[in-house]
């Protein structure tokens, strides 16, 4: 066994069942540090910039990095409401590495201290410990690949993770979901890690759970873990699913697909009966854990999208979005009451200005704000224009550039929240089961998460434009 050094630090352990529990490990010397800037593999620090990339900065000026794709949350409009900051945002761009930082299976075999072993201990190696018993557990040890590059993603903030993923909560009228709330969080601190590829971006590869600040992983007694064909597995506590797009995501005509978990080893298995089953699915031969263009990725408590480099370059960009809004604009749409002309905003505003767009859900008709056929007592209004009843909400346009399918006008809106988006786009999201609570699923806005409602749960605008 490692002799200690007289200073020893607290490190958070998951006993696979929600609890956590400390265990000490040795404190080495910040210099010698696996998370010091001078380790070959550093996955302790991501490369951001202020645009939300991950790269470095010892990239001459000429040499552009390789991008491999973004993690896009759903429920937010190119943005997080406070702003985003350092690892704290709504995507997170990756880059090749400057050094590959990646690591691979390498051998396994049975202990009956988990935490006093050499591979626990040893903050320079990577290991997932299994335990079976107060007395066994199996440790997994994993090696460098310099072949790779390995991102991290959880609710932590510790050096190890790239990208720090809060719960995601719906926005309200007066502004996107309150962040704040006062409940405990689903999603883990460690959640998932991907592997991609330095050689060929396609093969992205994600995995459950991810290594802590000891680069260790702790499947505790609890957790739902297996063994087959001498190699061991599981599952983390409230799971991974992931679920694959049917067809191209970029182009409008993909299909759902069927979610599925993803285990601490990359296998692709059924769901189980409830979030936190302890019986694990059945194992899915014909698909993988590489990610695909469209791809979502649900942590329990916030979904992600993930968008490849590839699919990205099909895709409109923010620019091209603003300028469809400003096509529409220089149309002069006008309110047929208030003979007013109206302006889509790129952002959500919180007061009823003059120029605010508003559409009736019922029928699509896009008018100012005014009092004409308010019924009393009621949230709804008649429509002047085909005298159809329903209530009506602010337009705003769908700007993250990354949930749209298609390029294209922005002809439709989501109901009720009033984001607008291309017609395929809408008609996509639409269809779209997004995992809510133990073991249901709802259909939601990506620019803002507001459950969809109606069927369907769009809306076609009708403009009154260009009346000169």
């Amino acid at each position: 066994m490692k002799i200690l050094d007289a200073h020893r630090r607290m490190v958070i352990r998951s006993d696979g069942d929600g609890t956590e529990s400390p265990l000490l490990t040795e404190e080495t010397n910040p210099a010698d540090s696996p998370h010091s800037p001078n380790s070959k593999h550093n996955h302790s620090r991501p490369y951001i910039n202020p645009h939300g990339s991950s790269h470095s900065h010892q990239h001459g000026k000429s040499e552009a990095p390789t991008k491999y794709g973004e993690l896009v949350i759903l429920g937010y409009n190119g943005f997080l409401p406070p702003g985003d900051r350092g690892r704290r945002r709504s995507k997170f761009v990756l880059y090749r590495r400057p050094v590959a930082n990646g690591v691979k299976r390498s051998k396994h075999y049975v202990v009956k201290t988990p935490h006093n072993s050499q591979a626990v201990l040893n903050v320079k190696q990577h290991s997932i410990s299994y335990t079976l018993s107060r007395t066994q557990a199996v440790i997994v040890e994993y090696t460098e690949d310099d072949s790779t590059d390995m991102f991290q993603i959880g609710r932590s903030s510790e050096p190890p993770i790239d990208f720090v993923v809060m719960d995601t909560y719906p926005a309200t009228e007066s502004g996107p979901g309150n962040e704040n709330r006062m409940a405990q969080s689903t999603i883990s601190r460690f959640a998932c890690r991907i592997l991609t590829d330095r050689s060929n971006s396609a093969i992205t590869r994600i995995y459950a759970a991810g290594f802590d600040s000891s680069r260790n992983i702790f499947l505790g007694e609890k957790a739902t873990k297996w063994q087959e064909n001498r190699e061991i597995d599981g599952l983390t506590t409230n799971g991974i699913l992931i679920m694959h797009p049917r067809g191209q995501f970029c182009g409008g005509e993909a299909q759902c697909g069927s979610w599925r978990e993803i285990s601490v080893g990359g296998g692709v298995f059924s769901l189980r009966e409830s979030r936190s089953a302890q019986q694990k699915g059945n194992v899915v031969e014909d698909e993988d854990n590489v990610l695909k263009d469209g791809t979502l990725i649900d942590l329990c408590g916030a979904t992600l999208l993930w968008r490849s480099a590839e699919g990205l370059s099909k895709s409109p960009t923010k620019d091209d979005l603003e300028e469809l809004v400003d096509a529409i604009n220089a149309g002069r749409p006008q309110c047929p009451v208030g003979l007013n002309t109206l302006v889509i905003p790129r952002k959500a505003v919180t007061d009823s200005a003059q120029q605010q767009p508003y559409v009736y859900l019922k029928c699509g008709h896009v008018q100012g704000y005014h009092d004409w056929g308010q019924e009393k007592d009621k949230a709804t209004r008649r429509c002047p224009m085909c005298l159809c009843a329903g209530p009506i909400v602010k337009l705003c346009m769908g700007i993250e550039p990354a949930f749209y399918v298609d390029r294209g006008p922005p002809t439709y809106a989501f109901n009720p929240c009033g984001h607008m988006a291309t017609e395929k786009t809408v008609k996509y999201w639409e269809k779209v089961a997004i995992p809510h609570g133990t073991n249901g699923y709802i259909a939601i806005c990506p620019f803002c998460a507001v459950p969809l409602e109606g069927s369907p749960g769009y809306v076609k605008l009708i403009f009154q434009d260009n009346v000169d």
